[in-house]
């Protein structure tokens, strides 16, 4: 073909010179719905009401002691009171105010809940990215211990742990780290094979950086969006099953204020449904906040994803 038959395209129309439309470019390839999925957390509905939830939730847990108006264990009132303008959301068995006990829970749930997911992100991350990296027999057996824990319910195997190593809320939240971390090692190991064979990290190897410079360098930081959403949307399920521990007695012990052991002191109260509901709706709302922010920090961080997903 001569210079003179080759396409050209006229600056600004995104039209060829021979009249017909220009091929489009990725960029164009999005559409509104795609657009509005890269917009950042707080600029999405769902993400502003979790982050909301959220902070709210960090504001009682920092105040608890100036906003509870007793002692989360003080039994000083009627038993089983209804609400009222004594008691926001009523008294238990004992006596003890619940709103006050709910407020105080939240000085548990929510930093166990955070510390936890921190610490089988890091390890899960760390091990995953080893495996993925060096492959071989290393890899063999980190994925085989990986592929164990996946072998079990997570709840029955964290309830097993628990109560192995004793009815204590620190052997419970040991329990639950032991069951999370592989979801990470797994995650973290597919994204480091993804990227193995790319040239920036082929360019590193051969400039003489080493294989732990080049996992913290090079592959750290394309790595790091997918495992921090997962993070996110996993805080909600670390309340989950400390909460679900606490209920079956193998977590907080009495008298701690601790929302699964709440919820357990409902049920065995049935007919005070205040005892049980309002502990319950704590950790519905936390669930709810961190999974919209985990939606939002996965449009953001990684939208190919929300696409096939939407798909």
């Amino acid at each position: 073909m001569s210079t003179a038959d080759a396409p050209s395209f006229e600056a600004g129309t995104g039209l060829a010179g021979n009249g017909r439309a220009a091929p489009e470019t990725d960029a164009e390839r999005l559409t509104r719905q795609d657009r509005a999925a890269l917009r950042p957390p707080w600029r999405q509905p769902l993400a502003l009401i979790g982050i909301s939830i959220i902070v709210v939730w960090i504001l009682v847990a920092i105040f608890a002691p100036l906003l509870a108006p007793y002692p989360p264990n003080l039994q000083f009132g009627p038993l089983t009171a209804a609400p009222s303008h004594l008691y926001l959301f009523g008294t238990d068995e004992l006596g003890r105010d619940v709103f006050s006990r709910v407020l105080y829970g939240s000085r548990l749930s929510l930093p166990l809940a955070a510390l936890l997911v921190a610490v089988a992100m890091f390890l899960g991350s760390v091990l995953g990215a080893i495996a993925g990296f060096s492959a071989g027999a290393v890899d063999s057996v980190i994925m085989r211990i990986a592929d164990v824990v996946f072998a079990f319910p997570g709840i029955i195997l964290a309830l097993a742990i628990a109560a192995a190593l004793g009815a204590q809320l620190r052997n419970a939240v040991i329990a639950v780290i032991i069951v999370s971390w592989p979801s990470y090692a797994r995650l973290s190991r597919g994204l480091v094979l993804g990227a193995r064979s790319s040239e920036y990290v082929t360019s590193a190897r051969l400039l003489g950086s080493s294989g732990w410079r080049t996992m913290w360098v090079e592959l750290r930081p394309n790595i790091a969006g997918p495992i921090l959403v997962l993070a996110a949307l996993d805080i909600g399920n670390a309340v989950l099953l400390l909460s679900g521990l606490s209920f079956l007695g193998l977590g907080a012990q009495p008298p701690t204020a601790e929302w699964g052991s709440m919820v357990a002191e409902g049920a065995q109260n049935f007919n005070s449904w205040w005892i049980g509901l309002f502990p319950g709706l704590a950790i519905l709302t936390v669930v709810l906040a961190f999974n919209f922010l985990g939606d939002a920090l996965r449009d953001m961080l990684d939208p190919r994803t929300a696409r096939m997903i939407r798909k």
